[in-house]
C-alpha cells in the first residue's frame, strides 16, 4: 500500500493548481489570474510497483467543483511535458514531478483495475485505509480499449445513463454540503 507522508510540499499542490487551472479549457473562472482552489475531496489508488503516487483530487472554487487526477513521480515522465502541472520539493522524497494524471499510463492502468474490481480506492490523506465510498462500476469484464472520459467539472448527483461504466465519489461543496457524482465515465 502507498504511504501518505505527512510532510511539506513546496510549492503545495493547491499552489500549483492555482496557476495551472486557469490555463485549462474546461476552467470556468477568470482566466486572467490565478485560481483559488480549495481541497474538497478525492481518493488515491496504489501503484503496484510503488513508484507513482496516484490521486484523484476534487477542488472547489466558489460554487464550481473541479476533478483533477494527478500523478506524482520521482523523475520526469518521457513524452508528457504537455501534461506537467509543475514540480515541487517533497520534505522526505525530494523533487517530485506532478502530472495531469489523465495522461499518465500508470493512473489509467490502475483506474481500469478499479473498474474491474481488481484495485481498491484508498483514503486521500491516510495510509493503508480503503475508501469504500468510491464506487467503480463496469457493465463489461473488458476495459482494454475502452475510452476513459474524465469529468473535469463534476456535478453533484450526476448520473451517466449511457456509460459502460463509472467511478463515483464524494466531495464537499464550498458551503459545507456533501456532494457525490460521477468523476469518470467509460
Amino acid at each position: 500500500m502507498a504511504v501518505v507522508h505527512h510532510t511539506t510540499l513546496t510549492p503545495t499542490k493547491l499552489e500549483l493548481l492555482a496557476a495551472w487551472l486557469p490555463r485549462q479549457p474546461w476552467y470556468r473562472g477568470e482566466a486572467d489570474g490565478p485560481a483559488d482552489p480549495r481541497k474538497a475531496g478525492g481518493f488515491r489508488l496504489d501503484d503496484p510497483a510503488g513508484e507513482v503516487g496516484i490521486e484523484f483530487m476534487v477542488v472547489t472554487e466558489g460554487s464550481v467543483a473541479y476533478h483533477v487526477p494527478m500523478t506524482y513521480r520521482g523523475a520526469a515522465l518521457d513524452g508528457a511535458e504537455h501534461a506537467l502541472i509543475g514540480t515541487c520539493e517533497h520534505g522526505l522524497l525530494g523533487k517530485r514531478w506532478i502530472y495531469d494524471g489523465t495522461q499518465d499510463p500508470v493512473l489509467r492502468a490502475q483506474l481500469a483495475a478499479l473498474l474491474r474490481g481488481e484495485a481498491v480506492a484508498q483514503a486521500q490523506s491516510e495510509s493503508d485505509t480503503p475508501d469504500l465510498t468510491v464506487v467503480g462500476e463496469l457493465a463489461t469484464d473488458a476495459t482494454a480499449g475502452l475510452p476513459l472520459d474524465f469529468v473535469r467539472v463534476p456535478q453533484a448527483g450526476s448520473a451517466a445513463p449511457d456509460a459502460t461504466g463509472t467511478v463515483t465519489a464524494g466531495w464537499t461543496l464550498a458551503d459545507g454540503t456533501a456532494a457525490r457524482g460521477v468523476l469518470v465515465r467509460v
